[in-house]
C-alpha cells in the first residue's frame, strides 16, 4: 500500500460542496468515482478542508492509501482524461504512510475577492462578489492585522462548533487589483486550521472596517465577546477560494510540487 496525495483546484459553482453528499455532485464524490475508474479500486479520498458550496479552490489537496502501481505521471495524466472540466489535478505525488491530507496540515490559506466595480462585473459573477459602494482597503487591511496570533475566534464562527475555537493565525491582508479593468479587492487569510464558516464571518467584518464602522479596537472587542452576533455578515460563498494548504517536513507543501513528465 501506498499514501498518494493530489493537488486539485475547481470551481465551486456546479458543486454541493467538496465533501461527499447525497444530494449532488461533490468534489469528493468526483475524485473517488475517477480514481476507482483508473485505478480499479474504491478508496476514500481525504480532503485537506471541507468547502461550501459555491467555493472554489486552487490548492485544495487530498490523499488516499492505495494499491496502485501506476506512476505519478500515469495518474495524473489519468485522473484529469477521466474527470469533469469544472474539476482537474494540478499535481501527484507519494508520501509518507502516516500522511493525512487533513490531519497533517499544519497551515492553510484562503483568498477573498470582491468586485468593486460601480457595475459589477457579468464575468465575474460567479468568482467575485460584487459590492458597489466605496471601500477603504487601507482600513480594512490595518482593522485585519488585529487577526494574527493567538486567539478565540468563536465569534466568527457560524453555527455550532466541535471543540477548540482557539486558532494561530499567521496573516492577513487587504489589497486592490484589477481584473479585466474591473477593480478587486483581494483578502489573503492564513491559519492552521478555520472554523466554520470563519473567513467569510471574517470578511464580513473587515467589511464594516471599509465602510468606516469598525477600527482595531471595535475589531478586539468583538473577538472578546466571542458573540458571532457582534460581527459581521455572512458574505456569500462564491468569493472565497481555498488557496493553498501546507504540511511540515520535505515533499509535502503542496504548491511546490512538481509533477513526472
Amino acid at each position: 500500500m501506498r499514501t498518494i496525495a493530489l493537488r486539485i483546484e475547481y470551481d465551486g459553482t456546479d458543486f454541493v460542496g467538496s465533501q461527499w453528499q447525497n444530494n449532488g455532485r461533490t468534489v469528493q464524490g468526483e475524485l473517488e468515482g475517477a480514481w476507482e475508474q483508473l485505478c480499479g479500486e474504491r478508496q476514500r479520498l481525504a480532503l485537506a478542508g471541507r468547502t461550501d458550496a459555491g467555493v472554489h479552490a486552487r490548492g485544495q489537496v487530498a490523499s488516499v492509501r492505495s494499491a496502485t502501481t501506476h506512476d505519478r505521471a500515469t495518474l495524473l495524466r489519468g485522473m484529469n482524461g477521466i474527470l469533469p472540466e469544472d474539476l482537474a489535478v494540478l499535481d501527484v505525488w507519494e508520501v509518507a504512510p502516516e500522511f493525512h491530507a487533513r490531519h497533517s496540515a499544519i497551515r492553510r490559506e484562503y483568498r477573498y475577492l470582491i468586485d468593486n466595480g460601480r457595475v459589477a462585473s457579468a464575468l465575474l459573477r460567479n468568482h467575485a462578489v460584487a459590492v458597489g459602494r466605496k471601500l477603504d482597503v487601507a482600513a480594512m487591511d490595518t482593522v485585519a492585522q488585529g487577526l494574527v496570533g493567538m486567539h478565540d475566534f468563536a465569534a466568527f464562527c457560524d453555527g455550532p462548533q466541535e471543540g477548540s475555537t482557539i486558532r494561530r493565525f499567521f496573516g492577513a491582508s487587504c489589497r486592490r487589483e484589477v481584473v479585466w479593468g474591473q477593480p478587486l479587492i483581494v483578502i489573503d487569510v492564513a491559519a492552521n486550521a478555520f472554523l466554520r464558516h470563519m473567513v467569510r464571518k471574517i470578511v464580513g467584518t473587515l467589511l464594516l472596517a471599509g465602510e468606516g464602522r469598525l477600527d482595531a479596537a471595535g475589531l478586539a472587542e468583538i473577538m472578546a465577546s466571542r458573540n458571532p452576533r457582534r460581527a459581521g455578515r455572512l458574505v456569500p460563498a462564491h468569493g472565497l477560494y481555498l488557496m493553498d494548504v501546507q504540511y511540515p517536513g520535505d515533499g509535502c507543501v503542496a504548491t511546490e510540487q512538481t509533477s513526472d513528465k
